[in-house]
């Protein structure tokens, strides 16, 4: 992906929560596609190797959560965590992470992340397939601005965060603000 490009029409199966469902567990399921999360506003997406791990859980998940406020001031409407995991898995990490401003997107079967170029795998970490860590400002489904962790390969012994981190993104929105509709 570059900028200008535009993000492939996908369709996620998530869970959300229902109360009309009743029991002790009130989840449907829901289908969202792309043209949901990314049409007709200007969103930041970030997505990680999985949930739950070191990384991706103590310092790129939680510095997006810490930076929402400043990006929502810089134009952001809204801030994606994707990762190739279940609805199951993300909701629980959501949950564990205390989110309250990034959403969370389950890409479990790896197609918006074979569709952007950024599936690999991790077998040498008995993961299979993931997604590389990337970044990316979006406006109305297309690429404004793209971040991509250096060396991508598979199973890669690395696994490097600097590029993606909510600092660079954070670093390029100040840099583009928003323009006002006239």
């Amino acid at each position: 992906m570059k900028q200008g490009d535009l993000l492939p029409e996908v369709t996620f199966q998530t869970r959300v929560r229902d109360e009309s469902v009743g029991g002790s567990n009130p989840y449907r399921w829901q289908a969202v596609t792309s043209s949901d999360y990314f049409g007709g506003k200007r969103v930041v997406l970030f997505s990680l190797p999985g949930a739950f791990t070191p990384t991706c859980s103590t310092y790129q998940l939680p510095g997006f959560e810490k930076a929402a406020d400043e990006m929502a001031g810089l134009g952001v409407d809204a801030i994606y965590c994707l990762s190739v995991n279940d609805s199951f898995v993300m909701n629980q990490w959501a949950k564990a992470q205390s989110l309250k401003h990034v959403r969370v997107i389950p890409d479990g079967s790896g197609e918006f992340t074979q569709k952007v170029g950024m599936l690999v795998r991790k077998d040498n970490l008995g993961f299979g397939a993931r997604s590389w860590r990337y970044a990316a400002v979006v406006k109305d489904g297309r690429v404004e601005a793209w971040f991509e962790e250096p060396g991508r390969c598979d199973d890669c012994a690395e696994d490097p965060y600097g590029a993606t981190a909510p600092e660079a993104v954070l670093d390029w929105l100040r840099a583009n603000p928003a323009k006002a509709a006239a």
